[in-house]
């Protein structure tokens, strides 16, 4: 099932099952309980975010072709950092280019695989952690380069972590409906430029490994995010580099998933 979360024209805020671009049979309940389609169908306003998430785990370095052509080697545990969940923003909501960008364009895009955790998960096997999802989404990993990489003493939360800097969309789609998270094209187009493009099946830690990994002494509840890494082609790996800009159109699409689109501006 494609869920999508969604403001009416009415102003409520509703759970839905989408019809096409414009309008959705409404569920009653929510996703962590149960869904229900009623006999009612709205006229989408404008999306949300699919869930609210309570925590937000990303994984850096997780495709052996971006690692690669970011010169590093792989990895031989995750690389694990955090979003706040503050910086969650839904389809067709502006990123913005953060004023402590002070010295130049250094905003970068990256497509990803999003996981949603649907139940409660500590010391889970990999060959059990799929029970785990609730569903997948795509994700952009908005970083700001020279704060992740001088800004941050190290860390990459930072740089990662301004508002804006998740956006997470169209739809949450039911682990049932993609039963095999490892065989999903992803691309990122950029003014409708192709900038990225890759497969899942190109992970060093499968989704698997990764919810068994950072469930490991420590609880992941439901409505966890896990942020899976980005395929080849960002920005600043590119010669010469691109950044995003005032104005740009970003682009993330996921098989099976769907498109989620964002506009850049300048946070002012």
């Amino acid at each position: 099932m494609h869920i999508i979360r969604f403001v009416a024209p009415d102003g409520r805020t509703l759970w839905g099952e989408p019809l096409d671009e414009h309008a959705a049979t409404v569920l009653a309940g929510a996703p962590f309980g149960s869904l229900t389609a009623t006999d009612e169908t709205a006229e989408i306003k404008h999306l949300l975010a699919p869930i609210t998430p309570v925590n937000i785990f990303c994984i850096g370095l997780n495709y052996r072709a971006h690692a690669a052509e970011t010169g590093a080697p792989i990895p031989a545990h995750p690389v694990v950092f955090m979003k706040p969940t503050t910086a969650v923003i839904g389809p067709g909501a502006p990123i913005p280019l953060p004023a402590a960008c002070e010295h130049g364009p250094e905003v970068d895009y990256e497509a990803e695989l999003a996981v949603v955790i649907g139940r409660t998960a500590r010391n889970v096997p990999a060959a059990r952690a799929l029970e785990y999802v609730l569903g997948y989404t795509c994700a952009n990993d908005v970083s700001a380069r020279r704060w992740q990489k001088q800004g941050g003493g190290g860390q990459w939360v930072r740089g990662k972590g301004f508002d804006g800097f998740c956006p997470l969309g169209p739809a949450l789609v039911t682990a049932d409906a993609l039963p095999d998270p490892q065989r999903l094209a992803v691309r990122c187009t950029l003014n409708g430029r192709e900038m990225q493009r890759g497969s899942t099946a190109d992970m060093i830690f499968p989704v698997a490994e990764l919810i068994a990994f950072l469930s490991r002494d420590t609880t992941l509840l439901r409505g966890t995010l896990i942020l899976t890494g980005t395929p080849p082609g960002v920005g600043f790996a590119r010669q010469p580099p691109v950044f995003l800009a005032n104005g740009d159109h970003v682009e993330v699409g996921i098989e099976g998933i769907g498109r989620l689109a964002n506009p850049v501006q300048d946070a002012a």
